[in-house]
């Protein structure tokens, strides 16, 4: 049978063709010189390239037509990254004449760990110019390096020298397979169907994960394929992307089924992750504390429990990578029923701690002190911003999904008032459903809130589809309509801030406008405060000590009968001083 591109080939020539399936096998010869100028006559004679596959034995395994870079290798591609050579050589014509092999032949001799890649160059008449071959060496940070013979005429092929290369390269990949490489990123393919916009957000998320970007390619479609999400075309193109630039992983644009998975774990030989996935990877790297790290292991078991039909090559193996981390993939072969038991732990635990947090914010509140939330899009500055205030020292990078545990500090305006500042997880598009329903807790930060500060990077093309973003996320969580203030950030490196009416432009960086939004802050403190006279005896000293720590002391005096004060602070908080003065 002949693959590839046979279309507008007479059924005549493929049949010719097919025949050479019938070749005698010949041990000593790398190639026979009857079927190597019998490729060079059918290759000129069709103006197309011939790729022929033979076994050490040489057998005639595999005939396809078509480039090498165009034509998917279905019955090797699933060959890569083992620790021996594939036991296949391939044969190629180069019609135009030029023997040369080229740097995608190099590839394809590396990714499919073949045992020869040759090229033959064909001219006008069906003659063979010449045959160069190349051989794997010693592999050199985890990959064996190609080298090439020279040019030589078909007649003067040295069979049993690039025979025994072919030994010498089984025996070199063999022994650079025994070390190991963790360091070195993986490398992956991104795959979407929505928008450039869409797959820069991924590449960003991919690089925050730590893999290496080698090609996207992007299929707007009207919805996603049921059965591979993206059409065979574009699938074909990814699987040749994959084997020609060695590939570890696909990621998808967005969250798939588990045969959807499964189908492109097939059709391109290299592991699948979905958006999900590699979010929830992103958390288990960046979760801290206990309940976070909980949560995330409770998001991903809960993501992978409906995929486990379609984890095909993930569940053929043990070791690590982007998409594994947290509860880990031995979990994902215990079964359905030891996951539901251990979501069943996790939830119990999640309860307990979400518990220990109601109590911790039930003190937070009784203190009477206004609490803001830092809200925005993922890698907005949120962080930054609470460092620039309260000299929190917070973790902040330039990369998605920094801050996933939250952090609350105390802040003092210049006037002395104060207030609580959260700094929360960042949103982001298509923010996985298994992510909100465990990330609940955490969540409720902004929901509970008594205002917010929406926090934008100015300098992104997508400010206004990422505040959209963020609008919607808050009012699933029910944190709409509170007292909002709205915080352009990263305004020293972008081109125009003019974005939302009312905004403050601010750049936690350099520092510029955070007054302004002090003073915003301080407007949405005065709805939350008033004024009171009070005489505090000097027996009570702790109503004056409470005061100080939770209110502002506007003025204060000394007298006879104690301290004669002018607090501001909220009601309960003024209310409770008066009620300690009172208290005999």
């Amino acid at each position: 049978m002949i693959n590839g591109n046979i279309t507008g080939i007479r059924k005549s020539w493929l049949s010719e063709l097919d025949a050479l399936y019938g070749f005698e096998p010949e041990r000593d010869r790398f190639i026979p010189l009857e079927l190597a100028r019998a490729l060079a006559f059918h290759s000129a004679r069709m103006n197309r390239e011939i790729s022929l596959y033979m076994s050490r034995a040489g057998e005639v395994l595999e005939i396809t037509i078509g480039a090498l870079e165009s034509v998917p290798l279905s019955s090797l591609r699933l060959r890569r990254n083992i620790s021996r050579l594939a036991g296949v050589r391939c044969l190629h014509t180069h019609p135009g004449g030029d023997a040369r092999l080229s740097d995608v032949d190099l590839q394809a001799l590396v990714s499919l760990r073949l045992d020869a890649i040759s090229a033959i160059g064909v001219n006008g008449d069906g003659e063979a110019t010449g045959i160069q071959s190349a051989f794997l060496g010693a592999c050199v940070k985890g990959l064996p390096e190609p080298w090439t013979t020279d040019v030589v005429m078909l007649e003067r092929v040295p069979h049993r020298a690039w025979l025994d290369a072919i030994e010498r390269a089984d025996a070199a990949v063999l022994e650079g397979e025994t070390e190991t490489f963790e360091d070195e990123p993986e490398r992956a393919i991104l795959l979407g169907d929505e928008s450039d916009e869409s797959l820069k957000e991924l590449a960003a998320l991919a690089d925050t994960a730590g893999a290496v970007v080698v090609q996207t390619i992007l299929q707007k479609r009207a919805a996603p394929d049921n059965a591979t999400y993206l059409g065979k075309g574009k699938i074909d193109e990814a699987a040749l992307d994959a084997q020609a630039l060695r590939a570890d992983m696909a990621i998808c644009d967005d969250e798939l089924t588990g045969s959807q998975l499964r189908n492109l774990e097939t059709a391109l030989g290299v592991r699948v992750i979905d958006r999900t996935s590699l979010i929830l990877d992103i958390f288990a790297q960046h979760a801290h504390s206990r309940e976070g790290r909980l949560q995330v292991e409770l998001a991903q078991l809960n993501h992978q429990l409906t995929r486990l039909i379609g984890e095909g090559l993930a569940l053929s193996r043990l070791g690590g990578g982007i998409g594994t981390r947290g509860p880990g993939e031995t979990k994902l072969e215990v079964g359905r029923r030891r996951i539901r038991e251990r979501i069943t732990d996790l939830k119990r635990e999640l309860e307990s701690l979400s518990r220990e947090r109601a109590l911790r914010r039930e003190r937070r509140e009784s203190r009477s002190i206004i609490s803001f939330a830092l809200v925005g899009y993922t890698n907005a500055g949120k962080s930054s911003l609470l460092n620039a205030l309260t000299g929190a020292n917070a973790l902040a990078e330039d990369r998605l999904f920094a801050t996933l545990d939250p952090l609350t500090r105390r802040f003092k305006t210049p006037e002395g008032d104060q207030c609580l500042i959260t700094d929360t997880v960042g949103f982001i598009r298509k923010l996985p459903a298994a992510l909100v329903d465990a990330f609940k807790s955490t969540l409720e930060e902004a929901a509970l809130a008594d205002a917010l500060i929406i926090v934008s990077d100015a300098s992104s093309a997508e400010l206004a589809a990422q505040r959209e973003t963020v609008k919607q996320t808050l009012k699933s969580l029910g944190a709409d309509g509170k007292p909002t203030i709205e915080a352009l950030n990263k305004t020293d490196i972008a081109d125009t801030t003019d974005a939302f009416e009312n905004a403050v432009r601010i750049s936690a960086k350099t520092g510029d406008g955070l007054n302004d939004l002090i003073e915003r802050m301080r407007e949405i403190m005065r709805l939350h405060t008033r004024e009171a006279e009070l005489l505090i005896p000097f027996a009570k000293g702790a109503v004056l000590s409470m005061l100080h720590e939770q209110g502002r002391i506007i003025s204060e005096t000394f007298e006879a009968e104690g301290t004669r004060v002018v607090a501001s602070g909220s009601e309960e908080l003024l209310g409770r001083a008066a009620r300690m003065i009172a208290d005999k």
